[in-house]
């Protein structure tokens, strides 16, 4: 059985959707690859044939991958770009160094106001054993006292003074003299060595010598003479007790 041939206008249809499907193919690549004046004409044959939404649809689905591409890369979190601070100039402290001196220094002079308050006004000539005191002895005047100890025991200054001789003395070997505010010298004899200089000043309780045996001495010993201004020699022992310090009961 045969299929008996369609009406000339069914076929006149049928090429016309023929003629419409093949101009929505070519409005689809025209759209890919670019938007020509060919491309145009097409898409308005197109819509001519009563084929807009077909032709629509297609061209939606051929949108460039690269439309897409931008659109999410635009969608994206931006990278956070590295930050810069600021940082503050360095302060210059060079204008307080005058302020920082002249403190250190009220610092100092104020620990040295307070040492010296401290300090004794007097102190003891020597540590050891009150073996002699003055007067004739052996028809010479003994003008001093002496402390026995060994050699090298320190010596100090009875009082704030200036060193006024230190070194070699006939008789004593070595000595140390110090002469105090109101005139007063007192004499340090027969020691070992000296740790002042003349002209040094000295505070009571500075360490001025060590003990010896220099000179005519029957012992290591120190000999302590106290002259009172016009070298008047008086006999050390009350002198020391005025200024509270004591040698002790006498030892042979």
């Amino acid at each position: 059985h045969r299929i008996p041939l369609p009406p000339t206008a069914l076929k006149g249809r049928a090429a016309v959707l023929a003629v419409a499907a093949g101009a929505v193919v070519a409005a689809g690549q025209a759209v890919v690859n670019d938007d020509s004046p060919a491309a145009v004409a097409t898409s308005e044959y197109a819509l001519a044939a009563g084929e807009a939404p077909a032709a629509a649809a297609v061209a939606a689905t051929t949108t460039p991958q690269t439309t897409e591409i931008e659109a999410d890369s635009s969608s994206a979190t931006p990278s956070e770009a590295p930050q810069i601070l600021s940082i503050a100039a360095p302060v210059d402290l060079s204008q307080f160094n005058d302020l920082l001196a002249k403190g250190q220094r009220f610092s100092e002079e104020r620990a040295a106001r307070e040492a010296a308050a401290r300090r004794p006004l007097f102190a003891l000539p020597a540590q050891g054993t009150y073996t002699s005191n003055f007067g004739t002895r052996w028809g010479v005047l003994h003008a001093g006292v002496d402390v026995a100890n060994a050699i090298g025991t320190p010596i100090y200054a009875v009082a704030d003074g200036k060193v006024i001789d230190s070194g070699p003395a006939a008789g004593f070997g070595m000595w140390v003299r110090v002469q105090h505010a109101d005139g007063t010298i007192t004499v340090y004899g027969h020691i070992d060595t000296s740790t002042v200089t003349v002209g040094q000043d000295v505070m009571a309780g500075d360490q001025i010598a060590t003990m010896g045996n220099r000179g005519f001495s029957t012992g290591p010993h120190l000999h302590f003479e106290v002259h009172l201004p016009g070298e008047v020699k008086i006999d050390p022992l009350p002198w020391l007790a005025s200024r509270g310090i004591s040698l002790g009961p006498e030892m042979d």
